[in-house]
């Protein structure tokens, strides 16, 4: 079930998107779907939502959204290359403007040292390329709260991409 914050922030989304005539999709390993969720919980969300990949193993992200699977043996699905590589494959399978990615560890168990339960990265591609960034949302390691607390970074984190216009922040993708 999606909270208060991220109703109000997907209408953000809606509004944008709607506005602008734009389509965006969803690749989601540790959130599970919920980006998702939260996206089309606004009326009207099928004129921008195309579809979304839940890809909780590696064998869907190689499969479907074209995951290198060496990347994934050598760093592990919970890395900034994965991210990029789900949100292209997001662009590309669902032919999307725009797509929204998240891996990670929500817990309670499957961090390491280096790489804690909480972290997800975030990934967000736009017609001018990719982003990706790094949260620590481990300091309650609950796993509901780290997964709510992603979504809610996904969301902001596409807001953001809506709202410029070709940043050169971007890498082209």
């Amino acid at each position: 079930m999606i909270d208060f914050e991220s109703k109000v922030i997907s209408r953000e989304v809606s509004q944008l998107l709607w506005e602008m005539e734009k389509t965006v999709g969803t690749a989601e390993s540790c959130t599970g779907g919920r980006i998702a969720e939260a996206l089309i919980s606004i009326p009207g969300a099928s004129k921008y939502f195309k579809g979304g990949i839940v890809c909780y193993v590696d064998e869907i992200k190689e499969r479907l959204l074209n995951v290198d699977a060496q990347v994934l043996e050598e760093q592990t699905a919970v890395c900034e290359e994965v991210a990029r590589q789900l949100v292209k494959g997001a662009c590309h399978t669902l032919n999307t403007d725009y797509a929204i990615a998240a891996t990670g560890f929500a817990g309670p168990t499957g961090g390491t040292p280096y790489k804690p339960v909480g972290t997800v990265w975030i990934a967000w591609a736009t017609p001018w390329g990719t982003e990706a960034k790094r949260f620590a949302f481990g300091v309650a390691r609950e796993r509901e709260q780290i997964t709510q607390r992603a979504v809610t970074a996904a969301i902001v984190e596409l807001i953001k991409s809506l709202n410029s216009s070709g940043s050169a922040a971007f890498t082209k993708h």
